[in-house]
Order: structure tokens, then sequence, then C-alpha cells
């Protein structure tokens, strides 16, 4: 691929990531991501087969964002430790109001039945990695689970409130329900 295909391609993608955190996968359309590219659609299928192949890299890369970010957290710190970090920049306003590197799963995961079945392979891959990266033993493994399923239960409803100060009484409700 040439130098100047890749940067066009993985300009797509920035307009896609940005598209799935915002919208999610299923609603931007080719056109949008696109237009948001700078590029027309014409020049679409000269990097990608489909929209869903488009959005599941995007949903991929961004998970794996996600995924690095955990890795960042200070390993000596046992799993409740570094659930609680996690939960406290997860659950932050910041992220709840984020625009680029944020969670896409908030507006994904109401779509995942519709989409097609790799999406929800990647989901259930991440969730795994996502699991064992926040414990010690396997035994902790649902209690991490739970913190999981807390933490983007929590942003989703924070960012469906937007702005306000229930929005921000989920964060810090949900915040201490993971320590």
């Amino acid at each position: 691929m040439s130098d100047k295909k890749s940067r066009t391609r993985e300009r797509i993608l920035e307009a896609a990531r940005s598209a799935l955190i915002q919208h999610g996968p299923a609603e931007p359309s080719v056109s949008q991501v696109m237009g948001a590219a700078g590029l027309t659609v014409g020049g679409f299928y000269a990097h990608f087969d489909s929209k869903d192949e488009l959005m599941l890299e995007a949903f991929c890369q961004l998970l794996g964002e996600r995924r690095a970010l955990l890795a960042q957290i200070d390993p000596s710190l046992d799993g409740a430790g570094r659930r609680a970090l996690a939960s406290a920049f997860y659950l932050s306003r910041k992220h709840r109001d984020a625009e680029v590197h944020a969670c896409p799963l908030p507006n994904s995961l109401g779509e995942m039945q519709r989409l097609p079945e790799a999406f929800r392979e990647v989901l259930a891959e991440h969730i795994e990695l996502m699991t064992a990266a926040m414990v010690d033993r396997p035994e902790d493994a649902d209690k991490a689970l739970a913190d999981l399923a807390l933490m983007v239960g929590g942003l989703a409803l924070a960012r469906a409130l937007g702005t306000s100060e229930l929005s921000d009484r989920i964060l810090r409700a949900a915040k201490s329900a993971v320590l």
C-alpha cells in the first residue's frame, strides 16, 4: 500500500472512530464518514469493501485503545486497586464528555444484535481481556465482570443525561460501587 493510500485510509478510520464514539456503528453513513474525513464517497471502496468492514476495524482499534489505557495502570496494584483506578478515569466527567479517545461501548451496545456476528466476537474478546487485566486470581473474574458492567452502564446513563447534576451523581455512585 502506498504512503498516500495508507494516510488516506487512516483519515477514514479516524473519522469512523469519531463517528462510532458519538453515534455507534450503525448510524453513520459512508457519506458522513467520508465527509468528516474530507473525502468523497467515490474513494471509499479503494480502502474498504463495506461500511461494516470499516466500522469493525474502527471498533477494534477503539477497544484496543481502551485495553492499552488499562495496561498503563501500575501493575504492582492488586486487581481491586486497578479496577478502582480504571473506574476513576472511566467514570469521570472528562471521559463522559470526550468526543475523541473515548469508549465506544455506551453508543454501540444497543446495536450489537443488528450487526454482523464479528462485532459480538470482538466485544466478547474485549470483555475477556479487560476482565483478565483487572483480576489477580481467576476466582475474582465475576467481580471484575460486574465492575466492568457497572462502569459501562454508568457511563452510558451519564452520557445519555449530558452535563447535568444527575449525570454527575450517576458517575459518582457507579465509581463508589466499584471500590
